[in-house]
C-alpha cells in the first residue's frame, strides 16, 4: 500500500532521454563503457525493481476481494512485514545504482562536452564566448545530473504505479476503468517547458561570459571605477533569465491544477459510475468496485504526483540542448585529428599561393588580399608595417589557426599544402612568442617545459639562460620552482616574455615565429634576448614581427605589408633604396631616436659586454644550484609539478550559516510566499481527505434507503468535483508563487554574489583558490542551489507537514493505536533524514570543491585558446581537467549510498507500519482497515517527500555557507564606501613605500621607494623589468597598500581617500591593453566618468588617440565588436582603443605603463604627440623601454630591485654618468 509514498521530489530522468534524441545522441550510449553498461544494466534491472515495488502497492487492493477480512489481517500483516523488507532492499538498490550511473554519465557528458570544446577550431572560438562555455560545464551539466539520477527509477516507479492501478482496473471492471481512462489528462506541456527552460538557461550563460570576462580583467574593471556597471550588464542578463523561469513557474502551475482537476473529475466520475453498476445493475460487487477505484486512485494520484519530473525533465533538456549540439558539431580544423602526413624532413620552406582571408567572426572585412610570397628555409624573414596590416593573420595562417578563403597555403616541405599535414605534428615543428605573451597557473619551470614535454632540468636551464630568464628566476626565493599566478600575473610583462621565449627555445622548433618577442623588454633585455633570439634563428626559419625596426635589420629578407598586401620585398639596404614602405617606416623612427642611431654605432660595445656579462654568470650558479636542480627534475619526472598537481591550498574554515538568513534574503517576496504556502498547505491538505471521502464510500453501500443511498453518492462525487477545483487553484497558485519568488532570489542572489566578488581588493583575486574560472563556477552554481532548497521546495515542505498533520489527525480521530503506531516510527525517520543530511552536506562540500577546480582548469584553457593550441597542450589539459573529474565521480558513489539507504528505509517504514497496524485488537481492525489505511497512506507519501528534500538542502546548505562567507568578508580597500576625502590636485609622493604582494609574501618587491612629483609634472621610472615600476603605479591606484611608508596625494595619505573617487581621477594605459567583449565605442565610453557620454566625445578622443581613421574604414565602424579580450583587433589598435578609453576619462593624473609598446612607428609618432599633449596640465606617470619616449620627463627615476637609485632630469642624469647614462648610451643593465 505504501507504493504512493514514494516521493514527489526528484523527478528529472526522463526528460533527459528525450532531450538527448533531440540532440541526435542516441540516449546514454556514446557516453557509455563496459564498467557503465554493466551498471546501466543493473539500473534497468533495478527499474524492474521500482515496478515489483509498484505492485507492493497493490497487494493490499485485494482485502477488497475478500470475504472475510478479519480471519485474513494476520495472513497480510506477515505479507506487509516481508513487502516491507524487500522494498527496504530494492529502493536502496535502485536509488543508489541509478545515482552511480548518473554520476558516471554526467563525468562523461563533462569529458566529452570538454574534448570536443577544446577540438574546435580558433574560428568558432571568435564566436563563441569563452564564459558561456564555462558556465555550460558547471552549471547545465549539473542540470543534467539533476534530470536524471534517481528521477529515472523514481519516474519509473510513478509510471508503472499508473499503468499497474489501471491493468488493475482493466482485470477487476473493465467498464468503469474505461469510462475513467477516456477523460484522462494528456501531458503536453514538455515541449513548451524545455523551451522556456532552454531561453533561461542561455540568459544565464550570457550572464556567466559576463562574469567571467569582468572577473578575468578585474585590475582593467577597478582601474576605471567599472564594478557598478559592470553589476549592472550582469544583472541585465539575469533579468532576462528571471522573465522565463516565472513563465515557465506560470505554465507549469497551470498545467498541475489542470491534471489534478481532471484526476478529481475521474474519481467523481468513477464513484458515480461504479455505484450504478453495484446498485442498478448489479454488475459488480462493492468489494471489486473499491479494488477498481483504489487501483486507479492510486494510479491517478501517482500520475499527478509525477508531472513535477515533465518540469525538471524539461530543464534537463533545455540544458543538454546546446551541450549535446556542441558535442555532435564537426571542427572546422580538427586540431587533434590523426589524419595527415608527418614528414620526415622539415626544410621549413612556406609559400603563400594567392591568400585571400576574412575573420569568421567578421566576414565583411578582408584582412589579407590575394596574399603571394616565399618564405626560404633557413632565413630569417621579417615582416613589418603598420598595425592592421595583416601580419600576425599571416603567422596565425601558418599555424593552421585558420585557413584561407581563397587559394592555398602551403609549407613546401617536399611542397606539401599544410592541410594534408597532420596538424599536431605541425604545430609541433613550430615555436612562437606572441606579442602579448600568456604564462599558465603552474611553475615556471613547467610553463617553460610546456614547449616540450621530454625537456629535462637542464634544457629548461639553457633556454632560461637564452632568454635571459635565468638570472632573475634564480633571484626568487622558490626559483624555478616560483609559481607565476594567473595568467602570470605574479610576473612583470618582461619577465614574461622572457619565459615565454625560453618555453619557445626549449621547444628547438624547425620553424620560429616572433611575434614583436621583445616588445615588453627594457634595453638591457632586449639586447640580450636578441641576441639569444639571433642565435636561435640559425639553421631553422624564422618570421619576425617588430616594430622596433633596429631589431630586424639583419634579416635576411624584410616583406613590407600594407592593407593586406605584401607590396615590397628585400634586405634592408635593398628597401631603403626602393624608398617605400620600409623606409617610410625607417624614416619616422630614426627621427629624434636617438638611442635608436647610438645602438647601430655602438653594436661593437654592446656585443662585447653581452660575452662579459654571459662569461661572469655562466658557471658559478649553475654548480651553486646543482644540488636543487636534481631536485627539481626529480620532481618533474615524477609529475608532480604539472598542471593541476598545484601546490597545497589551506582551505579556509567554512562556518555554517543558519537556513533562516537564506530565508531573509527572500524577504521582500513574503505576499508571494505566503500565498504559496497557503496553496501548498491546501494542496497538503487534500491527499488525507481520501481517508474521509473512502469512509464515506463505504459509508454509502450500507444505508438501506435507495434515495439516501443516491443522495450519498452524489454528494461524495461533488465534494470529488469542489477539491478538484481547488485543487486547480491552489496548485497554481503553488506553481506560481514559489517559481516568482525563486527567481527572484536567484537573481538577486547572482547579482549580491557577483556584486560581493567585484567589491574585493585586488589582493584577494591573487590567491588561486578565487580564479576567474573557480570564481564563475561558483557563482553559477551557488545561488541556484540555494534557490533550489528555497522556492518550490518551501512549497513541498509545507505541503509534506501540511499532509502529515492532517493525516495525523484523521488517524487520531480513527484510531488512537494506529496513530501511536505512526508516531512511534517517525523518530526512525528523523534520525535517518539527520544522518543523510549531514552526511550529503559533506559529499556537497566535496563536489563543490572538485568543480571549482575544473573550473579553473577549463577557464585558462579556454581563456588562452591559442597559446594552448600553438604550443599543442589541448591534450594535457584535457587530461588534467578529466583527472580533476575523478574527486566528484568518488563522492557520487559514497553519496548514492547513503541516499539509497535512507531512501529505502523511508519508504520500507510505512509498510512495517502497517504490518503492525494489522495486528491491533479485533475489535479496532475492521474500522481500521476500512477507514485508515488511507490515512496511513498519505503521511507516509509525505514523509517520503519530505525526506527526499534532504540532498537539496545539503547543497544549498554549502552553497550558503561559501556564499555569506564571501559577502560578509571586509576588504582592506573598499570600493564601494563612501568615506574619505574627495579632492585630487595632483601632486603625488611615495614616502619609503614598503611592499609584498600578498600571493608571494617571501618577495619584497618595494623596499623603500621614495620619490615625489607636483602636480602637471611628469614622472617617469625607468628600470629592468621586475624591479617595481608597475607595482608603484599598482598602489598609486590603490590595487594595494604599502606595508609600511606611504603613498601621498596632495599631501594626504591615499588611505583617506575615497578610492572611488580616486581612481575616477586616475587614467590608465596599461602595458597588455584589456579591451570588453563588445563595441569600440562602448569600449572608449569606459572610460567616461559619466553615464551619459555622447558620440561626439568617443570620436574627439579617438581621434586624439589616432584612431578615428581606422575605426571609419571598418564596415560597422564605431559599432564594431572588438571580440572577447579584444581578440579582433590587432594589438597596436587594441592599444590605441585604450588610450582613448583613458583619454575621455579627463583625468588628473595620468598613468602610461609601456602606452605605446604595440604600436607601429608611424602611429607611435603621432599617439606620443598626442599623449604629450594629454600629459599638459596633468600630472604623469610613464613607464617606458624606448628611452627616446621618457627624455623629456620633469623627473627621471632609475630603478633597480625596489628602489630608486638615481632621480634627475634626463640631461642632468646623462651628466651624472651613472646607471641611466650607461643604458643610454650602451644598453648595460642597471646594478
Amino acid at each position: 500500500k505504501k507504493k504512493k509514498s514514494e516521493r514527489i521530489s526528484n523527478n528529472q530522468q526522463k526528460m533527459f532521454v528525450s532531450k538527448k534524441s533531440e540532440c541526435n545522441t542516441s540516449n546514454s550510449v556514446p557516453f557509455s563503457d563496459i564498467r557503465n553498461n554493466l551498471i546501466l544494466l543493473l539500473d534497468i534491472i533495478n527499474s524492474i525493481n521500482s515496478i515489483i515495488n509498484s505492485f507492493f502497492f497493490f497487494f493490499f487492493f485485494f482485502f477488497f476481494r475478500l470475504l472475510d477480512i478479519e480471519q485474513e489481517m494476520t495472513k497480510f500483516a506477515g505479507y506487509y512485514a516481508g513487502i516491507g523488507c524487500a522494498v527496504l532492499v530494492l529502493g536502496y538498490l535502485q536509488i543508489c545504482l541509478w545515482v552511480m550511473a548518473a554520476a558516471r554519465q554526467t563525468q562523461k557528458i563533462r569529458k566529452a562536452y570538454f574534448r570536443k570544446v577544446m577540438r574546435m577550431d580558433i574560428g568558432w572560438f571568435d564566436c563563441t564566448s569563452v564564459g558561456e562555455l564555462n558556465t555550460r560545464i558547471s552549471d547545465d551539466v549539473n542540470k543534467i545530473n539533476e534530470a536524471i539520477a534517481d528521477q529515472v527509477a523514481i519516474f519509473i516507479q510513478r509510471l508503472t504505479t499508473f499503468v499497474c492501478g489501471f491493468l488493475l482496473g482493466f482485470v477487476s471492471g473493465w467498464k468503469l476503468t474505461l469510462v475513467i481512462i477516456a477523460v484522462s489528462p494528456l501531458i503536453g506541456v514538455g515541449a513548451a517547458v524545455a523551451k522556456l527552460t532552454g531561453r533561461e538557461l542561455k540568459a544565464y550563460a550570457k550572464a556567466g561570459a559576463v562574469a567571467d570576462e569582468v572577473l578575468s580583467s578585474i585590475r582593467t574593471v577597478a582601474a576605471f571605477g567599472g564594478e557598478k556597471k559592470e553589476v549592472e550588464r550582469y544583472d541585465k542578463n539575469l533579468v532576462f533569465a528571471q522573465h522565463w523561469g516565472i513563465r515557465k513557474g506560470v505554465i507549469m502551475g497551470l498545467f498541475t491544477g489542470y491534471m489534478w482537476f481532471v484526476i478529481f473529475l475521474c474519481y467523481a466520475l468513477a464513484f458515480w459510475y461504479g455505484s450504478k453498476l453495484v446498485l442498478e445493475e448489479d454488475e459488480y460487487s462493492p468489494g471489486t468496485l473499491l479494488q477498481v477505484f483504489f487501483g486507479v486512485l492510486v494510479g491517478a494520484l501517482n500520475l499527478g504526483q509525477a508531472s513535477p519530473c515533465l518540469e525538471a525533465f524539461a530543464t534537463g533538456r533545455g540544458a543538454a540542448t546546446d551541450i549535446f549540439e556542441t558535442i555532435d558539431k564537426k571542427p572546422t580544423i580538427d586540431c587533434m585529428s590523426e589524419d595527415g602526413y608527418k614528414l620526415d624532413k622539415v626544410r621549413g620552406e612556406i609559400e603563400f599561393h594567392n591568400v585571400t582571408f576574412h575573420y569568421p567572426s567578421r566576414p565583411d572585412v578582408k584582412i589579407l588580399d590575394n596574399i603571394n610570397m616565399v618564405i626560404k628555409a633557413g632565413e630569417t624573414t621579417a615582416f613589418v608595417g603598420a598595425s592592421g596590416a595583416g601580419k600576425s593573420t599571416t603567422i596565425q595562417l601558418i599555424q593552421r589557426f585558420y585557413d584561407p578563403t581563397d587559394g592555398m597555403v602551403s609549407i613546401t616541405l617536399d611542397g606539401h599544402d599544410i592541410r594534408s599535414l597532420n596538424i599536431q605534428w605541425l604545430r609541433s615543428q613550430i615555436g612562437i612568442v606572441e606579442q602579448e605573451p600568456v604564462l599558465f597557473a603552474t611553475t615556471i619551470a613547467e610553463n617553460i617545459r610546456y614547449g616540450r614535454d621530454e625537456a629535462t632540468m637542464d634544457d629548461i636551464i639553457k633556454a632560461a639562460k637564452q632568454a635571459n630568464a635565468y638570472r632573475f628566476i634564480m633571484d626568487l626565493p622558490q626559483q624555478f620552482d616560483t609559481h607565476v599566478g594567473e595568467g602570470g600575473s605574479q610576473m612583470s610583462g618582461g619577465q614574461k616574455q622572457r619565459i615565454a621565449i625560453a618555453r619557445a627555445l626549449v621547444r628547438n622548433p624547425k620553424i620560429l615565429l616572433l611575434d614583436m618577442a621583445t616588445s615588453a623588454l627594457d634595453n638591457e633585455s632586449e639586447a640580450i634576448v636578441q641576441e639569444a633570439l639571433h642565435k636561435a634563428h640559425l639553421g631553422r626559419t624564422s618570421i619576425s614581427i617588430a616594430h622596433r625596426l633596429s631589431t630586424i635589420k639583419s634579416a635576411d629578407v624584410i616583406i613590407g605589408f600594407e592593407h593586406g598586401r605584401a607590396v615590397e620585398r628585400g634586405t634592408h639596404e635593398e628597401l631603403m633604396k626602393r624608398k617605400g614602405v620600409y623606409f617610410m617606416l625607417v624614416t619616422l623612427q630614426s627621427k629624434g631616436d636617438a638611442a635608436l642611431t647610438r645602438a647601430a654605432t655602438e653594436s661593437n660595445a654592446v656585443k662585447s659586454y653581452l660575452r662579459t656579462f654571459q662569461e661572469r654568470h655562466k658557471k658559478p650558479l649553475v654548480r651553486k644550484k646543482r644540488k636543487f636542480w636534481y631536485r627539481v627534475l626529480h620532481n618533474a619526472s615524477s609529475g608532480d609539478s604539472r598542471l593541476g598537481t598545484e601546490p597545497v591550498v589551506v582551505e579556509e574554515d567554512i562556518k555554517p550559516v543558519p537556513f533562516t538568513r537564506i530565508l531573509k534574503y527572500n524577504a521582500s517576496e513574503w505576499p508571494y510566499m505566503v500565498l504559496g504556502s497557503l496553496g501548498a498547505a491546501v494542496n497538503g491538505a487534500v491527499s488525507p481527505l481520501y481517508a474521509l471521502l473512502f469512509s464515506q464510500i463505504l459509508g454509502t453501500f450500507s444505508v438501506l434507503d435507495e434515495e439516501e443511498q443516491k443522495t450519498q453518492i452524489n454528494g461524495v462525487c461533488l465534494l470529488f468535483v469542489l477539491i478538484g477545483l481547488l485543487s486547480f487553484f491552489t496548485q497554481f497558485l503553488q506553481g506560481y508563487t514559489f517559481a516568482k519568488s525563486g527567481e527572484l532570489l536567484t537573481r538577486r542572489l547572482r547579482k549580491i554574489g557577483f556584486r560581493a566578488m567585484l567589491g574585493q581588493d585586488i589582493g584577494w583575486f591573487d590567491d588561486r583558490r578565487n580564479s576567474p574560472g573557480a570564481l564563475t563556477t561558483r557563482l553559477a552554481t551557488d545561488a541556484s542551489q540555494v534557490q533550489g532548497a528555497t522556492g518550490s521546495q518551501i512549497g513541498m515542505i509545507v505541503n509534506s507537514f501540511t499532509n502529515i498533520g492532517v493525516a495525523i489527525i484523521i488517524a487520531f480521530y480513527f484510531s488512537w493505536k494506529l496513530s501511536l503506531v505512526i508516531m512511534c516510527f517517525l523518530p526512525f525517520l528523523a534520525l535517518s533524514g539527520a544522518v543523510q543530511a549531514k552526511m550529503l552536506t559533506g559529499f556537497a562540500a566535496q563536489d563543490k570543491k572538485a568543480l571549482e577546480a575544473t573550473g579553473r582548469i577549463s577557464s585558462e584553457a579556454l581563456s588562452n585558446i591559442r597559446t594552448v593550441a600553438g604550443i599543442g597542450k589541448e591534450k594535457m589539459f584535457i587530461d588534467t581537467f578529466e583527472k580533476n573529474l575523478v574527486m566528484p565521480y568518488r563522492a557520487a558513489i559514497k553519496k548514492a549510498n547513503v541516499y539509497g539507504i535512507s531512501f529505502g528505509f523511508a519508504q520500507s517504514i510505512v509498510f512495517i507500519a502497517n504490518s503492525f497496524s494489522l495486528q491491533l485488537p479485533t475489535n479496532d481492525r475492521v474500522p481500521l482497515s476500512c477507514r485508515v489505511i488511507s490515512a496511513i497512506v498519505t503521511s507516509g507519501t509525505a514523509l517520503g517527500r519530505a525526506s527526499s528534500y534532504t540532498p537539496n538542502y545539503a547543497k544549498a546548505k554549502t552553497s550558503a555557507a561559501r556564499f555569506f562567507q564571501l559577502i560578509d568578508r571586509v576588504p582592506e580597500i573598499s570600493v564601494y564606501s563612501e568615506k574619505g576625502e574627495k579632492w585630487v590636485r595632483g601632486s603625488i609622493e611615495f614616502l619609503n613605500c614598503k611592499f609584498t604582494y600578498p600571493s608571494r609574501p617571501d618577495i619584497q618587491v618595494l623596499k623603500g621607494l621614495s620619490v615625489a612629483v607636483k602636480p602637471g609634472q611628469t614622472l617617469a621610472f625607468v628600470g629592468s623589468s621586475g624591479c617595481g615600476k608597475s607595482t608603484s603605479v599598482q598602489l598609486l591606484e590603490r590595487f594595494y597598500d604599502p606595508e609600511k611608508g606611504s603613498v601621498l596625494i596632495d599631501g594626504h595619505d591615499t588611505k583617506k581617500v575615497n578610492v572611488q573617487f580616486l581612481r575616477s581621477k586616475i587614467g590608465v594605459v596599461s602595458q597588455e591593453p584589456v579591451l570588453f567583449d563588445c563595441s569600440i565605442a562602448d569600449n572608449i565610453k569606459y572610460g567616461s566618468n559619466s553615464k551619459d557620454t555622447t558620440m561626439e566625445k568617443v570620436i574627439e578622443a579617438a581621434q586624439k588617440a589616432q584612431l578615428h581613421d581606422f575605426v571609419m574604414s571598418l564596415p560597422e565602424k564605431y559599432e564594431t565588436n572588438v571580440g572577447a579580450q579584444g581578440s579582433q583587433m590587432s594589438r597596436g589598435q587594441k592599444q590605441r582603443i585604450a588610450i582613448a578609453r583613458a583619454i575621455i576619462r579627463d583625468p588628473k593624473i595620468l598613468l602610461l605603463d609601456e602606452a605605446t609598446s604595440a604600436l607601429d612607428t608611424e602611429s607611435e609618432k603621432t599617439v606620443q604627440a598626442a599623449l604629450d599633449k594629454a600629459r599638459e596640465g596633468r600630472t604623469c606617470i610613464v613607464i617606458a623601454h624606448r628611452l627616446s619616449t621618457i627624455q623629456n620627463a620633469d623627473i627621471i627615476a632609475v630603478m633597480s630591485q625596489g628602489t630608486i637609485i638615481e632621480r634627475g632630469t634626463h640631461d642632468e642624469l646623462m651628466a651624472m654618468e651613472g646607471a641611466y647614462y650607461k643604458l643610454v648610451t650602451t644598453g648595460a643593465p642597471i646594478s
